[in-house]
């Protein structure tokens, strides 16, 4: 009996070794699970070089490969095999959100992948300035955004688009109003355009609107006038006085005879002197041969030509004359024989630099 006793109990402390052995490999197993999910989830994977952050983009129609690509080549995760486990776990690879994502220093996969995964991009400054073509804006703002400037153009030929917005091919131009615009990186180009829309009704504010009615002008025609005020001159503190020559000549039915409209009529701005020949040039735009303002801007003018044209300054001239000291300002004057006493001394100082076009 003593030794069946005997045999119970080793029986009994052998199972209770080997169940302790299963528990001590158990554990020891869960933790080298749980370092291995630690160290892929958790460990800092992002490296940004000396910087702090690095932008990333991502275009649309990528996927978790395409993602994983680029974030390889571009040198900004260390372990690319830790980062797909986690991204096939967190469905991240049916979340793919293209945008700009600003990517920091030791961010982990977890971290790296909910940015990702939300969509929590980083906006961008859209910047265009004043441009003698639209097509000039879309390729400037292309380069800014993941619209490509084929599309922005595409859209902005679009006859039936744009006179839903109240412009045509003409008129156009003038939508545009050259600034700095916070966006995010993947808007379409219907989305960019949506958005000039937008903020040409906010820039034709209350104000502007008030001052707009009073020179007896439409938007455009203000944008139109600005566009050929800001091919006269540079000088921004001159520009309103050019404004209330040209607006002058209106209300008496002059015509304009503004030079830069017949460049825009030969299509070639690089000429410095109107000869004969061009001002007989067929076109609307030729504001030697026809009255009031032409169908449209000759370029996307700057903020400070169309203020300018709001501003008009109030005087009595109906003349103005590029100084013959090249300085870019002008010779303004009350009566053609001022005026063309003015345009003699510009003429000169042409010929004696051997400006003959």
């Amino acid at each position: 009996m003593g030794r069946v006793k005997g045999n119970k109990r080793g029986a009994k402390k052998l199972i209770a070794r080997f169940v302790i052995w299963l528990l001590f490999v158990g554990v020891v197993s869960a933790g080298i699970a749980g370092f291995f999910v630690w160290d892929r989830v958790f460990r800092p994977n992002v490296e940004t070089g000396d910087a702090s952050s690095s932008d990333f983009y991502i275009h649309s129609g990528s996927d978790l490969q395409g993602v994983l690509d680029s974030l390889e080549k571009k040198g900004l995760i260390k372990d690319r095999r830790s980062l797909e486990w986690l991204s096939l776990r967190k469905n991240y690879h049916n979340n793919i959100r293209p945008g700009r994502y600003r990517l920091t220093g030791g961010m982990n996969n977890n971290e790296l992948i909910n940015m990702l995964r939300s969509g929590n991009q980083v906006p961008v400054n859209v910047v265009f300035i004043s441009q003698r073509k639209v097509e000039d804006i879309a390729s400037a703002v292309a380069g800014q955004i993941e619209a490509d400037s084929a599309a922005i153009v595409n859209l902005i030929n679009d006859s039936e688009f744009i006179e839903s917005a109240g412009f045509n091919a003409n008129t156009i131009p003038a939508l545009f109003i050259p600034n700095t615009y916070e966006m995010y990186w993947n808007v379409s180009a219907m989305q960019f355009i949506n958005r000039m829309i937008t903020e040409y009704e906010r820039f034709w504010n209350e104000e502007r609107e008030r001052k707009r009615r009073e020179t007896g002008l439409t938007r455009v025609e203000v944008s139109t006038m600005a566009s050929i005020i800001s091919e006269e001159t540079t000088k921004i503190d001159e520009m309103p006085v050019i404004a209330g020559v040209y607006i002058n000549r209106i209300k008496r039915g002059m015509r304009l005879q503004a030079d830069p409209t017949i460049k825009y009529a030969i299509g070639d701005f690089t000429v410095n002197r109107i000869l004969t020949v061009h001002l007989n040039t067929e076109s609307p735009y030729n504001t030697y041969r026809y009255a009031g303002l032409p169908p449209g801007p000759i370029a996307v003018p700057p903020v400070q030509a169309i203020d300018a044209v709001l501003n008009a300054e109030h005087h009595d001239y109906l003349y103005f004359c590029a100084k013959e000291d090249f300085s870019g300002y002008h010779r303004f004057a009350k009566t053609l024989a001022e005026h063309n006493r003015n345009a003699r001394l510009y003429q000169n100082a042409l010929n004696q630099r051997r400006v003959f076009r």
